[in-house]
């Protein structure tokens, strides 16, 4: 770079003020505004503007005029003299706005968006499953109520826009994410949109075949146990998972035969008296022998 008060085009002995003056007629006469594409005059534009932010700061001013730093602010003795630059600081703010003023426009504060947080929220299961609201409190105090979709899955964020930290410089605020925790339902077990559940069946509907309530998470359903009925079959419910949009999954409803917790004498006797071989010999069918 050039020596700067060369640039300017004024003694070294000049006054901030007789420096400001040069700088001023010079940056209305060579500003890209005024001379659009011509890329010569944009790069004095470029030096005129180097100079005067060094002449502008009193400390560069000095080390320059003691022969510590070069016209482009480098040490001249191997970092003997070096100071970390920070940026910023007086000069810079007066350069910054001579500049706008002598193109009528205002400096404005650096704006930043306000960082995000994120929030929990313990959400019962049937409530995921069918929506409802949930009640957060935020980190200014204040409380929001949030809607919980249909469907919701566990760990899943929702968006609370502009409910995050305020913004500087008048910038928008952040944003805030709840992040959904499901608690465990004691029968239900989701699994997408579809409900699997274990449902308890006594010996007799088993062999008889019953009709029976079954829990879903729309409501109780009767549903018919088929007679013959063996542990472990599975019922579809058909449309009674949990919806989202036009869809819907369905209810898989697993039989489970309960015995008792005490058999009595007569149940034990009929099943000893009870005898047949062949077709009910179950290991062999299951293909264990």
């Amino acid at each position: 770079m050039k020596n700067p008060y060369e640039v300017l085009g004024v003694p070294q002995s000049a006054s901030p003020d007789e420096i400001k003056s040069a700088y001023h007629a010079l940056a209305k006469e060579l500003h890209p505004d005024v001379n659009p594409g011509d890329t010569i005059v944009e790069q004095r534009f470029k030096e005129i503007t180097a100079a005067y932010e060094m002449l502008s700061d009193d400390e560069k001013r000095g080390q320059f005029d003691r022969g510590e730093i070069n016209a482009d602010g480098s040490p001249r003795m191997d970092g003997m003299f070096h100071r970390t630059h920070q940026g910023g600081g007086a000069g810079n703010a007066d350069f910054e706005d001579l500049v706008a003023d002598l193109f009528g426009r205002r400096r404005r504060p650096r704006q930043s968006r306000g960082k995000s947080v994120t929030y929990s929220v313990r959400v019962p299961f049937l409530e995921a499953a069918r929506g409802g609201v949930q009640r957060v409190r935020l980190h200014d105090g204040a409380t929001v109520d949030v809607n919980i979709p249909p469907a919701t899955s566990d760990g899943d964020s929702l968006r609370l826009k502009g409910r995050g930290m305020p913004g500087s410089g008048g910038g928008p605020n952040g944003d805030a994410f709840v992040e959904v925790q499901i608690d465990p339902h004691p029968f239900f077990v989701r699994d997408e949109l579809d409900i699997r559940i274990d449902v308890p069946i006594t010996l007799s509907e088993a062999v008889l075949g019953a009709k029976v309530n079954i829990p879903t998470v729309n409501g109780t359903l009767a549903v018919k146990i088929p007679a013959g009925s063996s542990s472990g079959r599975i019922l579809r419910l058909k449309g009674q998972g949990i919806s989202k949009g036009t869809r819907k999954g369905d209810e898989f409803a697993r039989l489970m035969i309960q015995l008792p917790e005490k058999v009595d004498t007569k149940l034990k006797d009929f099943v000893r008296s009870w005898t047949k071989q062949g077709d009910y010999d179950v290991r062999k069918k299951a293909g264990f022998e």
